[in-house]
C-alpha cells in the first residue's frame, strides 16, 4: 500500500499573440484559448516515506527554465523530504501550447524570444499542483497494466517509414502499412481506492500534431483531451476530483495522421474546426482504450521507490563499442541541425520550400568539401572529427559553435525570413555571445516504483531507439532485483531534439536531421542508461555516479536582451515587414 496524492492545476496563460512551441513557425501564434492547459501531478509515498513526484504538463516540452525554477521551489518548501532525483517533469508535446520558455536561444526565435512571465507561470502551477496532491495523499493501490490497440484503430502512423525499415530488428513494412510500423502498445498506471479506479497515468506514444500550424489558439491536442475525456467518464462514476495523465512513450517517428498514399491530400481535408474534431476522436481512442484496460486484473505494484538522476553532456561522450557497432573510436560531436532538420516532416509540419532545401543540401555538400581538404582548411581536423560523428547529415547549423555554414551566426540576410531577422536582432543586440542556442546538457533518469523501471528520456525517441533503450535497462536490472517491468516516457525534464536509431540516422529524414548530437547519440543514451541502471541496483552509500555535472547558468543580461517583453507588437511587425 502506498500514500498517493494527485491534483491538477491549470496553467495560466493569456494568448497575447507569441508564437506556440513545436511548429517552429514564425506565424503560428496564440490569440485566443480552446482549451485549458493543465498540470496534472501525482504524490507517491513507499513505506520508508520516500516519495516520488510526477507531473505532466500539456505543453511541447519542459525547459531546464522551468525544472531549476521548481526544484528551488520544491526545496523551499519540502525541505529535506525533497529529492531532486524523484522528480519527473514531462511534457504532452502539444503544438499549441506557449512558446518563449526556454533560457537557450534558437527554439525561441519564433516567439520571438524569452517570455520570463510564461516561465513563472508553469511553475506556480507546477508547484501548486504538488503542494495540494501531497496534502491529498490516502492510502492507496497501485496496478500496472499493459493494453494494445487494434490494428484498424486510426490513432498512429509511422511518419519515417523507409528510416524504420532500415532497422535490422524489425519487419519490413510497405507504405500501406505505416500504421503497423509502431508500437502500438499502451502502458497503464492505475490508483485504486477500495478497489475503485481513481486516477492514472497511460503511456502511447504519437505526436500530439492533430492541430496544425495555421491555427491560433492554445489547445492540449489529442492527449488533452484524452485527459479530460477520461476524467470526466470517472466523475460520471462517482469518483471525486479524478486525474488522468496521458503521457508520450516512443513518439519520435509517430504520427497522428495518416502516412500512405495521398497522404498529403487526406492531411489537407482536415482545415480549420475539423482540425479540432480530429484531435477530439484520437483523444477519444486513448482514453477509451485507457479505461477499458483499467477495469480488467491488473499485476499489483509493491515496493520501494527509488531513482537515478544524471545530467549529462551529450556533446562529448566517447561510446562504448559494444553499443557503436564494434567501432571503438565512435564519438558524439557539439550539436548540429541537418538540412532534414530544415525541410520538416512529410505531413505534420512541412519546412522550407523544396528550392530552398536543394540550395541548402548543394551548399552544405560544397562546404563539407572544402572543410574536409586537408591543404585547404585550417580546421581540417576538427571538422573531420564532425563529419566523423555526423555522418551523412548535411549539416547546415552548428549549434554549439553558433555558425551557419561555417559563418557566425547573424550573417544571412535579415530580407530571407523572419526567424532570421530575430536571430540577427539578437545577435546585433549581445544576447547570444556566452549563451548556448540548444542545451547540450542534459538530465537522463530512471525512476523505481516498486517493480517498475520507469526511464526518463528528455527527447523526442523513435519507436525503435526507444526499444532499444529499454532493452539494455532490461538486460541490467530483469533478473537481477525484484523489478520485472521497464517502460520509457519521453519529453522528460527537458528537450534535446530527436534521438534515431544509427540506421535510421543514415537516412536523414527529419528525425535523424533533428538528433543533434550525431550518428551515435543513442549509443550513447544507452551507455549512460546502462551505467545508471547497474547503480539502481546498488545501495545508495555505494552508488558512484556523476551527481555535480549541471548546466551552465545562462547570463542574465544576455536573457534580458533575448527578452521581447512589453515589445511583442514591434518584434513582430519587424520581423513580417523583412
Amino acid at each position: 500500500m502506498y500514500q498517493v496524492g494527485w491534483d491538477k492545476q491549470e496553467i495560466k496563460i493569456a494568448p497575447k499573440g507569441y508564437a506556440m512551441f513545436g511548429y517552429g513557425q514564425w506565424s503560428h501564434r496564440a490569440y485566443e484559448q480552446r482549451t485549458a492547459l493543465y498540470v496534472r501531478s501525482f504524490s507517491i509515498v513507499d513505506q520508508q516515506q520516500s516519495r516520488l513526484i510526477l507531473c505532466c504538463l500539456d505543453l511541447g516540452c519542459i525547459t531546464h527554465a522551468m525544472r531549476s525554477k521548481t526544484v528551488a521551489r520544491l526545496r523551499e518548501m519540502l525541505g529535506a523530504e525533497f529529492d531532486e532525483n524523484q522528480l519527473v517533469l514531462i511534457a504532452t508535446h502539444t503544438h499549441s501550447g506557449p512558446g518563449g520558455c526556454a533560457h537557450e536561444a534558437l527554439y525561441n526565435m519564433p516567439t520571438p524570444g524569452f517570455v520570463p512571465e510564461h516561465v513563472d507561470a508553469i511553475v506556480h502551477a507546477i508547484v501548486l499542483s504538488i503542494q495540494t496532491a501531497i496534502e491529498n495523499e490516502q492510502n492507496t493501490e497501485i496496478g500496472l497494466s499493459t493494453q494494445h490497440f487494434e490494428n484498424d484503430t486510426p490513432v498512429a502512423w509511422n511518419r519515417s517509414i523507409r528510416a524504420y525499415n532500415r532497422n535490422p530488428e524489425v519487419i519490413e513494412h510497405s507504405e500501406h502499412e505505416t500504421h503497423l510500423a509502431i508500437n502500438r502498445e499502451m502502458q497503464l498506471i492505475g490508483f485504486y481506492r477500495e478497489q475503485k479506479l481513481q486516477s492514472f497515468i497511460s503511456l502511447f506514444g504519437v505526436h500530439a500534431t492533430c492541430l496544425g500550424n495555421s491555427l491560433s489558439a492554445y489547445d492540449g491536442d489529442n492527449k488533452g483531451y484524452a485527459a479530460s475525456f477520461s476524467e470526466q467518464a470517472l466523475i460520471e462514476r462517482g469518483i471525486e476530483n479524478p486525474v488522468t495523465i496521458f503521457a508520450q512513450a516512443t513518439a519520435g517517428d509517430v504520427s497522428p495522421h495518416f502516412h500512405g498514399k495521398d497522404q498529403l491530400k487526406i492531411r489537407n481535408k482536415i482545415k480549420g474546426e475539423q482540425e479540432y474534431y480530429y484531435a477530439q476522436q484520437n483523444g477519444r481512442y486513448q482514453s477509451d482504450l485507457a479505461l477499458t484496460g483499467l477495469q480488467q486484473p491488473m499485476q499489483k505494484v509493491q515496493g520501494q521507490i527509488d531513482a537515478i538522476f544524471s545530467y549529462v553532456d551529450l556533446s562529448h561522450i566517447d561510446v562504448p563499442p559494444e553499443f557503436a557497432h564494434g567501432k571503438k573510436d565512435a564519438k558524439t560531436s557539439q550539436p548540429c541541425h541537418g538540412v532534414a532538420f530544415f525541410a520538416g516532416t512529410p505531413v505534420d509540419g512541412l519546412g522550407a520550400p523544396k528550392p530552398l532545401i536543394k540550395g541548402m543540401q548543394f551548399l552544405a555538400d560544397q562546404f563539407k568539401k572544402q572543410k574536409l581538404k586537408s591543404d585547404a582548411a585550417h580546421d581540417f581536423t576538427a571538422y573531420q572529427q564532425l563529419y566523423a560523428s555526423q555522418g551523412p547529415k548535411q549539416i547546415l547549423l552548428e549549434a554549439g559553435a553558433k555558425k551557419i555554414l561555417g559563418q557566425p551566426i547573424g550573417f544571412p540576410p535579415s530580407i530571407l525570413d523572419p526567424l532570421i531577422a530575430e536571430m540577427n536582432r539578437q545577435v546585433r543586440a549581445g544576447a547570444i555571445q556566452q549563451s548556448p542556442l540548444v542545451p547540450s546538457i542534459v538530465p537522463l533518469q530512471i525512476v523505481r516504483l516498486g517493480n517498475l523501471a520507469l526511464v526518463c528520456c528528455p527527447g523526442e525517441f523513435t519507436t525503435i531507439a526507444g526499444q532499444r533503450v529499454m532493452e539494455t535497462v532490461k538486460q541490467q536490472l530483469i533478473g537481477k532485483s525484484l523489478i520485472d517491468r521497464v517502460w520509457l516516457a519521453s519529453y522528460c525534464n527537458d528537450y534535446m531534439g530527436y534521438v534515431t536509431t544509427y540506421e535510421e540516422y543514415q537516412q536523414q529524414a527529419y528525425e535523424g536531421g533533428h538528433t543533434l548530437f550525431g550518428q551515435w547519440t543513442l549509443a550513447a543514451c544507452q551507455s549512460k542508461f546502462k551505467l545508471f541502471a547497474e547503480q539502481l541496483l546498488l545501495d545508495k552509500k555505494y552508488r558512484d555516479y556523476d551527481q555535480s555535472t549541471r548546466p551552465k547558468l545562462i547570463p542574465l543580461q544576455e536573457l534580458a536582451k533575448r527578452t521581447n517583453h512589453g515589445n511583442l507588437k514591434t518584434a513582430v511587425s519587424q520581423g513580417e515587414a523583412v
